[in-house]
C-alpha cells in the first residue's frame, strides 16, 4: 500500500496532524500500535492553552466540541507543604486554560476522522527509504529528478506500506526518530506511582476535600504529591526523587508508604485508601534543544521530537501546535514537501526548547530541598 502521507501514531499529535489536513482535502493514513482506542489508559487531566493546544483546535475545526468537554472548574489549584499546610488557593472558573480528560480529547480528535483512516494494531518493526543497497547515493538520485524519497515501513504482521511523506507521532520511544536522529530519552531522576481514589465524594470525602476542584501539588524534602479532580475520581501521583530502578520494579503500598512515612496522614491516606494499586511511571526527557538535520520525507512531533517532563503543561498543547503547524506548512507549500518541513522545523525547534528548558526548570523548583517555596514565588511573579 502507498500513501502521500502517513503517520505513525495516533496520539494528540498525530490525530491533530490527521484532522487539520483532512478539513482541508488531504489523506493521511494514521498507524497505531494499540489495537484500538480502548486498548490503555489514557492518562488524566489536561490544561489546554490558548495559544497552542487551543489554537490547534480551532484549525481542527473541533474548538466548540472541546468547550463541551472541558471539566467545570478544573483550573482551581491548592499548594500545601508536607504537614498540609496550605500555602496557595486558587478557586478561578476561567483563566484561560480549562482542563479536559486527554482520554476525551482523544475521542474527540478519533471521532472526527473518517472510518478506516486509522488502522489500529499496527506495530512498526523496520523501516527502509525504500532504495535497497547504498541509501544515500539513491536517495540523492531520486531527489535530483524530482521524484524525492519514499519510505518503505514493515509491520509486525508481515505486511508494509510506503510513503512519500513519513511523520514520527509515535512517543518517546518513536521507532521513526533514529532516521533523524540519534538522541534517546534519558531518565529525569524522578519516578511517579499513579493512584486512583474512586467516586470520592461519597467514599473518599476528606480527600477530595484535601485536592479540591483542580490541581494539588505537596511538596517537600525532594518529594510530593501531585493530583487531580476527574469527573469520577481522584487521580493522583506520588513522586519522588529516585533511581530508575526504583520505577521498574513493583511498587507496594507500604514501600511507598514508607517513602512518605514523615509526612502528614492527610496525604498518606491517598496511597493508603487508594483503589488501585500503584503503577510506577519513570520520567525521561529528550536533551534540551533536540533538533535534527533535515531528512528527505520525513519528520517528528510531539513527544518524539520533544519528550520533557510534565512541569511545564506543555506536552500535549506543544503535540497538538505541532501537528496543526506541520498541516499549515504542507499546505502552504502544495507539491513541496521539502519546504513545507523546512519551514514547520525552523519554528518547531526554537518552540520546543524554550518549553523544554522551562519543564527542566520547574522539575527542579518543584523538588528542591526547601520546596514549596520556588513554586510559591513562581506563582506570586507570575500572578
Amino acid at each position: 500500500m502507498h500513501h502521500e502521507i502517513a503517520i505513525v501514531g495516533a496520539g494528540l499529535g498525530g490525530l491533530t496532524l490527521a484532522r487539520v489536513l483532512h478539513v482541508n482535502g488531504i489523506d493521511a493514513a494514521v498507524y497505531e500500535l494499540d489495537a484500538s482506542p480502548t486498548a490503555r489508559t489514557q492518562g488524566g487531566m489536561l490544561d489546554i492553552h490558548e495559544d497552542s493546544g487551543q489554537a490547534a483546535l480551532r484549525a481542527a475545526g473541533l474548538y466548540d466540541d472541546f468547550l463541551r468537554i472541558v471539566l467545570p472548574g478544573g483550573e482551581a489549584m491548592k499548594i500545601y507543604d508536607r504537614y498540609a499546610v496550605l500555602h496557595h488557593s486558587d478557586e478561578r472558573e476561567d483563566g484561560g486554560r480549562p482542563e479536559v480528560h486527554r482520554r476525551d480529547l482523544r475521542d474527540l480528535l478519533i471521532d472526527s476522522l473518517p472510518g478506516g483512516m486509522i488502522r489500529w494494531g499496527s506495530k512498526v518493526v523496520d523501516i527502509t527509504d525504500g532504495s535497497g543497497p547504498g541509501p544515500d547515493a539513491s536517495r540523492a538520485v531520486r531527489l535530483a529528478d524530482g521524484s524525492g524519497p519514499r519510505w518503505e515501513v514493515r509491520l509486525d504482521d508481515g505486511s508494509s506500506f510506503t510513503a512519500e511523506l513519513l511523520v514520527g507521532a509515535d512517543g518517546a520511544w518513536s521507532k521513526v526518530r533514529p532516521l533523524v536522529s540519534d538522541a534517546t530519552p534519558t531518565y529525569a531522576g524522578l519516578s511517579f506511582a499513579e493512584l486512583d481514589l474512586l467516586d470520592p465524594d461519597l467514599r473518599h470525602p476528606e480527600s477530595a476535600e484535601l485536592i479540591g476542584g483542580g490541581l494539588m501539588f505537596a511538596l517537600g524534602n525532594g518529594c510530593g504529591f501531585l493530583a487531580h479532580r476527574e469527573p469520577d475520581r481522584l487521580h493522583v501521583y506520588a513522586a519522588l526523587q529516585t533511581d530508575a530502578a526504583w520505577s521498574a520494579d513493583d511498587i507496594t503500598r507500604d514501600a511507598l508508604l514508607a517513602e512518605f512515612k514523615d509526612w502528614d496522614p492527610r496525604f498518606l491516606r491517598l496511597i493508603h485508601d487508594a483503589d488501585t494499586e500503584p503503577f510506577p511511571r519513570a520520567i525521561h526527557s529528550l536533551p534540551i534543544g533536540h533538533q535534527w538535520k533535515r531528512v528527505p520525507g520525513i519528520t517528528l512531533l510531539g513527544d518524539a521530537a520533544h519528550l520533557m517532563s510534565p512541569f511545564a503543561g506543555e506536552g500535549a498543547n506543544l503535540a497538538m501546535q505541532d501537528g496543526a503547524e506541520l498541516a499549515a506548512a504542507l499546505l502552504a507549500h502544495p507539491g513541496d514537501t521539502e519546504a513545507a518541513l523546512t519551514t514547520y522545523e525552523a519554528a518547531l525547534f526554537p518552540r520546543s526548547e524554550l518549553s523544554a528548558a522551562e519543564s527542566a526548570a520547574n522539575l527542579d523548583l518543584c523538588f528542591a530541598p526547601d520546596a514549596p517555596a520556588g513554586l510559591l514565588n513562581f506563582f506570586t511573579s507570575h500572578a
